[in-house]
């Protein structure tokens, strides 16, 4: 998330303001692209992207659609493609919706509002930071998938995407909007504050899992994922427990003594205890005192497609669906 903040600081400064739109605020026929990054986070930190990967997209978009693109939308507002769509809108000079189709983050292309809702996952655009573009014209999203995860191993695990480019007429009920104006909430409710976790688990109506130290990590980066667990033991009131956090790039599982504690779609986030910075999953580190907090999901995961698509069983796990 750093790097994406970073890249949004200095786009802002060497291109101008960015300014934020409401879905309902662009004509019908306006061109929206969803950006994000697609990856191992743990590569995207050393090899992060520049500012001719969004223009490379844009060019590709243009050509294939015949006009340009009117506006950027993060794909998901979580972790760094929450923000560093500031920097891409900056750099294309274009402005960003209040809006991201997953109300949250989750590693997979086809797991986003617009498969859920039904539209035809028929182009994805990739671009690398060698400078390669690359169209696909999947025939489903869970072919989306496959095709622009294997394009993404092979440019080294890190690469920009472009998925479900569409107007905003098509747009309307299908997105999850006010989610950027809510990720401002949140920044301005911990700032100045005594209690920066409290604030947070307020304005989330999260509840808090466990708080404590990190005392295992067991992280890989495989198959264009981050995959492992998170190791928490408590400390203070907690003393004597321990929670596990399964990790596919986002956090999806915690489990506490055998008993789930929480599971995806719902969101699970490790914090730190003094900031209440969210703690990505690339950057848990042993000896970190931490937060674990979990809340709901936006209702639109909670429906049967929306578990189809982005439940506990999507994952692996053979779990029935608990709401937090």
């Amino acid at each position: 998330m750093r790097t994406g903040s970073l890249a949004a600081v200095r786009a802002i400064r060497d291109h101008g303001p960015v300014p934020l739109v409401a879905l309902a605020d662009l004509p019908g026929d306006t061109l929206i692209v969803p950006l994000s990054g697609i990856g191992a986070p743990t590569v995207s930190h050393e090899m992060p992207h520049g500012e001719h990967e969004p223009k490379r997209i844009a060019e590709e978009v243009e050509r294939l659609f015949g006009r340009p693109p009117g506006a950027v939308m993060s794909s998901e507002i979580g972790g760094s493609n929450g923000v560093a769509p500031v920097a891409w809108a900056a750099q294309l000079g274009l402005p960003l919706l209040d809006a991201d189709a997953m109300g949250r983050a989750f590693p997979e292309v086809q797991m986003v509002s617009m498969y859920v809702a039904g539209l035809p996952a028929d182009l994805v655009v990739m671009a690398d930071v060698v400078g390669n573009v690359v169209t696909i014209r999947p025939v489903d999203g869970l072919w989306s998938e496959r095709l622009a995860r294997a394009a993404c191993v092979a440019s080294g695990s890190s690469a920009l995407m472009a998925d479900y480019v569409l107007t905003a007429a098509r747009a309307r009920g299908v997105v999850i909007e006010g989610t950027v104006t809510r990720a401002l909430s949140i920044g301005r409710a911990t700032q100045d504050t005594a209690d920066p976790l409290g604030a947070l688990r307020d304005t989330l109506g999260a509840v808090r899992l466990i708080t404590g130290k990190l005392v295992d990590v067991d992280r890989r980066t495989t198959g264009g994922f981050v995959r492992g667990s998170a190791t928490i033991e408590g400390t203070g009131a907690d003393r004597g427990r321990r929670l596990v956090v399964e990790l596919q790039n986002e956090n999806l599982v915690a489990v506490e003594d055998g008993r789930v504690r929480a599971m995806v779609p719902d969101l699970i986030a490790v914090v730190d205890t003094q900031t209440a910075t969210a703690i990505q999953t690339e950057a848990l580190r042993y000896g970190q005192r931490v937060a674990v907090l979990a809340w709901p999901c936006d209702p639109l995961w909670r429906t049967p497609r929306g578990l189809e698509v982005a439940g506990p069983r999507a994952f692996g796990y053979d779990l029935e669906y608990q709401p937090i």
